[in-house]
């Protein structure tokens, strides 16, 4: 699938490996419609990225939501050939801490929007996916969603969070089997340690120490790296359910 022929719908648009995307996707001729619950960043952002870039709001759990931002995608952009799924959340809590058990809700919320709501956006995508003609490959989508090296190696205080990205690489080959006679292929980024948001709230110092534990480059992973790797995902025919993992070679330790 060739970048300029792509109309893309990207969860998490609005900052750090979403808002990577959708620059990398518009520079290289795509359409791109932004889906983000922060209309206050994603709004902006769409308008800045110029006539190829809309933005929708809403949350990936929610069907009428992502129901919405798909209506959108069709009626501005005439369809969807590629979703890429970073929208996310995470929080650092022990099964058991001085303050009692893990609360389950909080748990809960975390399977919801991570895992839920990448399945949530999989399905209503894929269905308006399989409706296009398909290229001369037989393509007719490609979808890319967001782990975490955590689903492999989950620290301390991150069982949700583990869990919740583990369920994406555990549903990538099955989803990717079940789309294949849809023409539609599917895989996983797995990121490591990234300059997001999240990690931009931190020191100086503490970001240096985070860069220095990846083996090569030592350094935070960047949005544009990221971008790059879903571009060479949706651009090569034979990636097709697989996990890609995107760390510099860290393999994380138990804190």
């Amino acid at each position: 699938m060739h970048m300029q022929n792509t109309i893309a719908l990207i969860t998490g648009g609005a900052s750090g490996l979403g808002a990577g995307t959708a620059a990398r996707f518009i520079k290289a001729g795509a359409r791109v419609v932004i889906l983000d619950r922060d209309a206050d960043q994603g709004a902006p952002l769409a308008a800045e990225l110029g006539e190829r870039a809309r933005f929708a709001v809403g949350d990936v759990s929610s069907e009428a939501d992502v129901q919405a931002a798909l209506d959108t995608t069709r009626a501005e952009f005439g369809g969807l050939n590629a979703l890429v799924n970073c929208a996310g959340i995470g929080l650092a809590m022990r099964t058991v801490s001085s303050r009692g058990p893990h609360p389950l809700e909080l748990f809960e919320t975390v399977i919801r929007v991570n895992l839920i709501g990448s399945f949530n956006c999989i399905r209503l995508a894929a269905a308006l996916m399989a409706g296009n003609a398909p290229n001369d490959a037989g393509e007719r989508g490609v979808i890319i969603n967001s782990a975490s090296v955590a689903a492999f190696e989950g620290q301390i205080g991150q069982a949700a969070y583990a869990a919740s990205k583990g369920g994406i690489v555990g549903m990538t080959l099955p989803i990717a089997r079940d789309l294949a006679r849809n023409g539609i292929r599917v895989c996983t980024i797995a990121p490591g340690i990234f300059d997001t948001p999240l990690l931009g709230e931190l020191a100086e110092a503490v970001r240096e120490s985070l860069g220095a534990q990846v083996p090569f480059p030592q350094r935070l992973g960047l949005p544009a790296e990221y971008a790059q790797l879903a571009q060479q995902i949706i651009e090569n025919p034979m990636l097709n359910g697989e996990t890609i993992r995107l760390d510099g070679a860290l393999r994380m330790g138990s804190t």
